[in-house]
């Protein structure tokens, strides 16, 4: 039995209350996913254009990972003491800043000016992982599963908005490319911020502030651990293949264009079945979604080994977007059973740090692999951490056998 089905329930927020945070943080989640998709999109190619060495050309992506991983704690902390409303107000702040930062620096031919508005980038995104988490607060533990896959589905929007946004506007300027695509980033961050000022959760009481179980017994936990591993392995093979591939694409000759829509289709399939993600756990349980998950992650790569053409990167971004999606929101799913109502800031923020410290790494030699070797490197690369995490779910399920 989970940790959050043996304890005391956190208040339960009215059904009207629920609708209305899960709406807005759905219309949160479309906006600030634009911003990532548009971050994703530009960082490798303005990163070519700006940097001083083209070894470095990934590296303001790698920079809006490190900012995630940076930021996570903090925003946990803030969201524990003065609640999760004043997190989601701080980091679309961030959001705002990417965007004049990026723009600026485009402006000024600045690489490093560009890297430290990834940075602040990262720190939004830091803050909207936090959405799929505050969904389930306030809510039964029965519908907890469905209410974070929902919230996870408002990505689609972001999956067609972002791309559409960077197609329209990186030559509005033409003195300078994707100049005005970052202004109109920024715009969109400030809209997200007045859609979140409409949230209504519990604000934490004095059991949370002080933060329950020490981290260190709730991290021991099999079950944490092996939901910690999937959902770092489901994260760093999505953001490993994702960062190299619109650079992959420009150096096979294919078009920003080309790039932009494979990108769209990617965060489409990333988000598109959180609808049903939820339905399909309760049915068949997280771990089990996992495993499919991390199934479609390594046939996409396996496709990408098999061309070069357009085709074989727009296919193997699709299914690296599904399998992304039914292992990161089954491992989050996980995430929800190995903590009480009064420990989740700290243990979502615990798992999160984590899981976006260890995708740093891998956003880093993403790059690095790219510019010293080839994509098809990196495609063989991937199946490393692919297998680590097949083995620690084998682990967990025999656990879990020999406990019944």
């Amino acid at each position: 039995m989970s940790i959050s089905a043996t304890t005391a329930p956190a208040a339960e927020l009215s059904p009207r209350e629920q609708r209305g945070n899960i709406a807005r943080l759905t219309i949160a989640q479309a906006l600030a996913g634009a911003n990532a998709v548009v971050v994703y999109a530009t960082g490798s190619i303005v990163g070519n254009m700006l940097a001083p060495d083209k070894a470095l050309a990934t590296l303001p992506l790698s920079i809006f990972v490190v900012g995630m991983a940076a930021c996570i704690l903090p925003a946990g902390a803030i969201a524990r003491r003065h609640g999760r409303r004043a997190a989601f107000l701080a980091g679309t702040g961030c959001g705002v800043l990417v965007g004049l930062l990026a723009a600026l620096a485009v402006v000024l031919g600045s690489f490093w000016l560009f890297c430290l508005g990834t940075f602040f980038g990262g720190a939004y995104a830091a803050v909207v992982l936090s959405f799929r988490f505050a969904a389930a607060d306030g809510v039964s533990p029965e519908r907890r599963a469905r209410a974070l896959s929902f919230v996870m589905g408002g990505g689609v929007l972001a999956g067609v908005v972002g791309p559409q946004l960077v197609t329209h506007t990186m030559y509005l300027w033409p003195a300078h490319m994707f100049a005005a695509t970052f202004i109109v980033q920024a715009a969109v961050a400030a809209a997200s911020a007045l859609v979140l000022l409409g949230v209504r959760l519990p604000m934490p009481g004095p059991a949370e502030a002080a933060g329950g179980r020490p981290l260190a017994v709730i991290a021991r936990q099999p079950r944490f651990v092996t939901a910690v591993v999937c959902g770092a392995v489901s994260y760093l093979l999505m953001n490993f293949l994702m960062t190299a591939a619109p650079l992959a694409m420009h150096l096979c000759g294919h078009s920003q264009e080309d790039a932009n829509l494979g990108l769209q289709w990617h965060v489409i399939a990333m988000y598109a079945p959180s609808f049903f993600t939820g339905r399909l756990i309760m049915r068949f349980g997280a771990g089990r979604m996992v495993s499919v998950g991390l199934a479609l992650t390594g046939i996409s790569a396996a496709i990408g080994l098999m061309g070069l053409d357009v085709a074989h990167f727009w296919v193997t971004l699709v299914l690296l977007g599904v399998g992304w999606n039914f292992g990161f929101v089954g491992a989050s799913a996980l995430v929800l059973e190995c903590h009480r109502p009064e420990e989740r800031t700290k243990v979502q923020s615990l798992n999160d740090f984590i899981i976006f410290g260890i995708m740093a790494v891998g956003s880093f030699a993403s790059g690095g692999l790219l510019a010293a070797y080839d994509w098809t490197t990196v495609l063989w690369v991937s199946f490393i951490p692919l297998a680590l995490a097949i083995v620690a779910l084998g682990r967990s399920a025999a656990n879990a056998q020999r406990a019944a």
